[in-house]
């Protein structure tokens, strides 16, 4: 067994040195091919115009080589042109860069579609043009909505209407209703007939459906998500946004009617200045004197129903695509958003008093809308130029058609009038 083994190790070092003398012998020949004993042909002599082209040759690499970018000259940015350059020039000069392509695209120019303009309007239009609106910074349109939407309709609105809230708690809990000081004396005088109530409580219904729909999508995510999950607050949000879209036209109408119904009766007059003056007795002392409405009263007329209410219902029918005549485009309707935003924020505060001193702000105030009487009493303290227009005959205290006589609910006529 060892004399095998000593055979093999002989066997393995005879052939490394065989292979180490191969090798040696091919390097020498590399260094100095005369010695191999190779005949080598003579070059021909080059001419000298050749070999000053050889030597100016660079040597040939194999592969695709990339441009060195430190090796343009000049800069492609130092043309003046640069900026206007269009896609295909600027490829020429800075292959694979979009940029001209692109800066159009951010700047609203639009682009070919086939789709006709009356079913897709922007429809070559990837990103909106650049817009400022108050409160955003200088940016494409849909961001600088997002910006007004996010930064102050919603946290500004929200806080309106805490504090309108929180004013309105603190003024009832510390000055409590506004009551009567004289006793009741049985006898009604009608403040609202059947057509006056059933407009007004239409009414009513449907702004208060639209706001509270509104204030779930609006501020929902902020005090209902976290509650209800993703999957159901997601339906009820979108339960909302479909009531609210058909109540709309439906507080268009009643709107309207409300106009109609009662402006004769909240047009201004020199004694509301002196109820303004005297803060219509709110805060300590007698009421002032005021016809069928004081000037609070008219003032949420004029102020909330009729100017912001113009407002809430143009830009609601104008988000419903309602309005004729108009393309829609994202610009519009988002401008149209934020304008019936702040619209009804506003509107809804201006409500949120009238709806107190309707309710709990004032003894006998949600008893008359409910069934259109009040009494004697009443009327001469709150409504004192209202009250002796009907002492002396010039309004009559029953305005519609009186109930059945079998009605223990039948009110006694105003002294001084007949029914």
């Amino acid at each position: 067994m060892s004399v095998t083994i000593r055979t093999r190790r002989a066997f393995h070092a005879l052939l490394a040195t065989a292979l180490l003398g191969c090798a040696a012998v091919a390097l020498a020949q590399d260094a100095n091919p005369a010695a191999s004993g190779a005949v080598a042909a003579s070059p021909a002599p080059a001419s000298p115009a050749s070999a000053s082209t050889a030597a100016a040759a660079p040597k040939a690499e194999g592969g695709i080589r990339s441009q060195n970018i430190f090796e343009v000259k000049p800069e492609a940015s130092a043309d003046p042109n640069y900026l206007n350059q269009t896609n295909g020039e600027r490829n020429k000069v800075q292959p694979g860069n979009n940029a001209p392509m692109w800066r159009q695209v951010s700047g609203g120019v639009t682009g070919y579609s086939s789709l006709p303009v009356s079913e897709a309007p922007e429809a070559g239009n990837l990103i909106q043009r650049f817009v400022q609106y108050p409160g955003s910074r200088f940016t494409n349109a849909g961001e600088a909505w997002r910006q007004v939407r996010n930064n102050w309709i919603i946290p500004y609105g929200a806080a309106l209407l805490f504090v309108v809230l929180l004013a309105l708690a603190i003024f009832h809990f510390t000055r409590g209703p506004i009551r009567l000081h004289g006793a009741e004396t049985g006898r009604k005088i009608e403040r609202f007939t059947p057509f006056e109530r059933a407009t007004h409580w239409s009414n009513a219904l449907a702004f208060v459906t639209l706001a509270l729909s509104g204030i779930v999508m609006a501020f929902g995510k902020f005090f209902l998500l976290p509650v209800l999950g993703s999957a159901l607050f997601g339906w009820l949000t979108y339960m909302l946004k479909t009531v609210h879209n058909f109540v709309g036209p439906l507080f268009v109408v009643t709107t309207l009617f409300m106009i109609f119904t009662f402006i004769r009766s909240n047009w201004p007059r020199a004694e509301d200045l002196a109820w303004l003056r005297h803060g219509g007795g709110l805060f300590g002392g007698k009421e002032p004197a005021s016809h069928r409405f004081n000037a609070g009263e008219k003032a949420v007329f004029w102020g909330g129903v009729l100017f912001l209410g113009s407002i809430v219902i143009g830009s609601g029918l104008f988000l419903d695509k309602l309005l004729p005549g108009f393309v829609y485009t994202r610009g519009e309707m988002q401008i149209a958003h934020m304008v019936h935003a702040v619209a009804t924020l506003l509107m809804m505060a201006m409500i949120l008093g009238h709806i107190y001193i309707g309710t709990l702000g004032m003894t006998g105030a949600y008893k008359a809308m409910r069934e259109g009487y009040v009494d004697e009493t009443w009327a001469r303290e709150h409504h004192r130029l209202w009250y002796d227009d009907i002492e002396a005959g010039k309004i009559p205290a029953q305005r519609s058609a009186p109930p059945d006589a079998s009605d223990p609910a039948r009110p006694a006529t105003a002294q001084g009038t007949s029914a």
